[in-house]
């Protein structure tokens, strides 16, 4: 009964990290360049952190768990077998993820409360679509572990 519990709860914060960031990217961020309104990206960060985080928090616990059912934790990593292949490959997104996160909201982000905060929209624009790439493939690879290894 563990499994089935861990999925739906695992599903459900991809749902909220995927589509929140898809929003952010193909809604939020055009209008926020076209406007050149750094205040519309902090608007959607603000909203959507409290359940952003949590949502990824969730992934990173249920994913951990999810693997440790699959394989045990020495044969995570290879890309020899469909469990390590796919395995790898979230961890690697996840570091992905994490890197650009830190860096976003150490370097880039302050940057937008500043007189100069339009000229940081470009540069923070790039960060949102590679992080929005990443959380569509978290989804792919999650979809590939559990849906008959498209990759």
């Amino acid at each position: 009964m563990e499994r089935p519990i861990l999925v739906f709860l695992h599903v459900l914060g991809a749902t909220v990290w995927v589509g929140g960031h898809l929003v952010l990217a193909l809604s939020v961020l055009p209008r926020a360049l076209r406007e050149e309104s750094p205040r519309r990206i902090q608007e959607y960060e603000e909203a959507f952190e409290r359940i952003g985080l949590p949502a990824l928090a969730v992934q990173v616990l249920t994913g951990l768990r999810l693997a440790w059912i699959y394989a045990p934790p020495s044969a995570w990593l290879g890309f020899d077998g469909h469990v390590p292949r796919h395995v790898t490959l979230k961890l690697i997104t996840l570091a992905g993820t994490i890197a650009l996160a830190v860096h976003a909201r150490l370097s880039l982000v302050p940057k937008l409360s500043t007189a100069d905060g339009a000229r940081a929209l470009r540069p923070l624009g790039w960060h949102i679509v590679a992080i929005t790439i990443l959380a569509v493939f978290f989804a792919f690879v999650g979809v590939s572990l559990r849906g008959g290894g498209l990759l």
